[in-house]
């Protein structure tokens, strides 16, 4: 996978209107950017998310920083690869981190074409894989109205959601299913494609979140259409094959990477140095 670092045209240069184009550029072509030696802050980092993303989406488990970002926290160990918000009814397309604070070990970040998994398959991998996957899994009450007073447009806090926001939501969103429980919790059944075209540049790519966290949730249970659950021991082998085609970026302070989220999975290697600071936007262009 080609390194694809802009750097700033003079050290601690503002992120310029040309900037931007030419991220967009490296993301319809190889689907990443790492943006190095720019005079950023939170304020300008949640500003170029705004400028990538049409409308923004949250993580409601995460803590929330500046207006269109929050903070990245999901323990200490490595995660898998994975699509950002994969298993949720509105997935973003673009992701981008801010490391405000780089670790000085550990603690890289992964990328993972999944246009290269895909082609790295076998026949039989690539049959299975082929068809639509069902994850479902069961949230608490609190997690699941977060993210609803951020999705649904006539909403603007948790309290407000009800019945027949979560009615309108279903049927705005389709492929999805839910069924509240007497505690408030809520268990939703999402139907998608394993195997996708990129938002921003079309192709065909293994990109989802069967190899990744669930850190702040419940795992989930994925079966494919043809009524078989997907098998840990599956996972391993694709965890393994995926390995072949992943990259690390090693963070400086002050960088800022930009990811095509139908198309690139990432994930991280384990924590070192917990005084590490990175940051999260994503949107849907």
């Amino acid at each position: 996978m080609t390194y694809n670092v802009l750097r700033a045209p003079t050290p601690g240069a503002a992120i310029s209107a040309a900037d931007i184009a030419e991220v967009q550029e490296h993301l319809n072509s190889a689907g990443w950017a790492l943006l190095r030696g720019f005079d950023v802050d939170m304020s300008s980092f949640s500003a170029l998310t705004a400028n990538l993303c049409r409308t923004i989406t949250f993580d409601p488990a995460r803590e929330y920083s500046e207006e269109n970002t929050q903070k990245v926290d999901a323990g200490l160990g490595p995660i898998g690869l994975h699509i950002e918000n994969g298993n949720t009814p509105v997935c973003p397309d673009i992701v981008t981190f801010f490391a405000a604070r780089a670790a000085f070990e550990g603690s890289q970040t992964t990328i993972c074409d999944g246009r290269d998994v895909w082609n790295g398959m076998s026949e039989v991998q690539k049959k299975r894989w082929g068809q639509p996957m069902t994850v479902s899994r069961r949230l608490p009450e609190a997690l699941w109205k977060r993210y609803l007073a951020n999705e649904h447009p006539a909403l603007s806090s948790p309290e407000e959601v009800t019945q027949e926001h979560i009615l309108q939501f279903k049927a705005a969103v389709p492929n999805q299913d839910f069924e509240l429980h007497d505690d408030g919790s809520l268990t939703y059944m999402l139907t998608l494609q394993p195997v996708r075209p990129s938002a921003l540049s079309g192709g065909q790519g293994f990109a989802n979140a069967v190899l990744g966290p669930s850190h702040n949730y419940e795992p989930p249970v994925y079966q494919l259409a043809d009524g078989s659950i997907v098998s840990t021991e599956e996972i391993e082998e694709l965890r393994d094959l995926a390995e072949d085609f992943t990259t690390e970026i090693n963070w400086q302070d002050g960088d800022i990477a930009v990811l095509d989220n139908t198309r690139l999975m990432h994930g991280r290697r384990a924590i070192k140095d917990e005084d590490r600071q990175l940051f999260i936007g994503m949107g849907r262009v």
